[in-house]
């Protein structure tokens, strides 16, 4: 079974890989928002020397770096869900010998690992010599970054999940999935770190699972997390991990006792 899903990862590696010269556009695409956050944090930090318990410095690390690992953690696989359940595909699916959801977690991570070494890894170098940005000292920063990073994609992906599952339901869920990605990109940090927010609207996010894909990530990149902090961020990511997981598990339940085949 795992030898299966490995290869469900290659090929869509593969496929990604096809379409590679697309992406060389997109790392300008980042540059460009990348320089415009540079100004505009400059602007706002002036002579002030932290805001939001980061340096001018340390945010635009955490601009560039939240952009970056945007491309990795970014898929369209609740578009594709909605596909399959439209066009009635996702009963042949059903029927197969593996996990529905599980295959398209595996068809993400293949489309994420491309996005990695083609998109965010050479675009962060690129931009890099354009803007100053600094790159954690400590070999464990890295290491405790990489885990983030890692349980980030898996919080993005399991969101997306569970907003293809919503199909079952709503039938025409598209303004569903648009509304999504805005409330990601707005409330996961990457738009405007959390620490930004007021302090009322810190207290909510505390309680949603969006903080645990750009902010938590992007805070200990930029250094802007210690020790117990990190520690800390790394605790949470996992416990939304989990709790999504058992909503995933609910979901998919209800929503194989709910299919109405609209296609196929």
């Amino acid at each position: 079974m795992l030898s299966m899903y490995a290869e469900i990862i290659r090929i869509r590696f593969l496929t990604m890989l096809a379409y590679r010269v697309n992406y060389y556009s997109g790392i300008v695409i980042y540059a460009i928002n990348i320089g415009a956050y540079y100004f505009l944090w400059n602007a706002i930090y002036g002579g002030h020397g932290q805001m939001g318990g980061l340096s001018a410095a340390q945010m635009v690390t955490y601009v560039a770096i939240s952009w970056m690992a945007r491309a990795f953690y970014f898929n369209n696989i609740d578009q594709e869900m909605a596909e399959d359940i439209k066009e009635g595909k996702v009963a042949i699916e059903m029927i197969r010998p593996y996990n529905y959801l599980t295959v398209k977690m595996m068809q993400g991570l293949g489309e994420g690992i491309f996005r990695l070494f083609f998109f965010s890894v050479p675009g962060i170098v690129i931009v890099s010599f354009i803007f100053p940005i600094h790159f954690p000292a400590s070999a464990a920063t890295w290491g405790w970054y990489a885990i983030s990073l890692a349980i980030s994609f898996t919080i993005n992906t399991q969101i997306n999940l569970l907003t293809g599952l919503l199909t079952f339901f709503f039938y025409n869920n598209e303004g569903l999935m648009r509304a999504k990605r805005v409330v990601i990109d707005l409330f996961s940090g990457l738009l405007l770190p959390i620490s930004f927010y007021p302090l009322w609207a810190q207290e909510i996010l505390k309680y949603l699972p969006f903080q645990a894909i750009s902010y938590l990530p992007g805070m200990i990149f930029a250094g802007g997390m210690r020790g117990a902090s990190i520690t800390s961020a790394i605790t949470i990511q996992v416990i939304w991990v989990f709790v999504l997981l058992i909503l995933l598990q609910l979901l998919w339940w209800l929503a194989r006792k709910n299919i109405v085949v609209q296609g196929g």
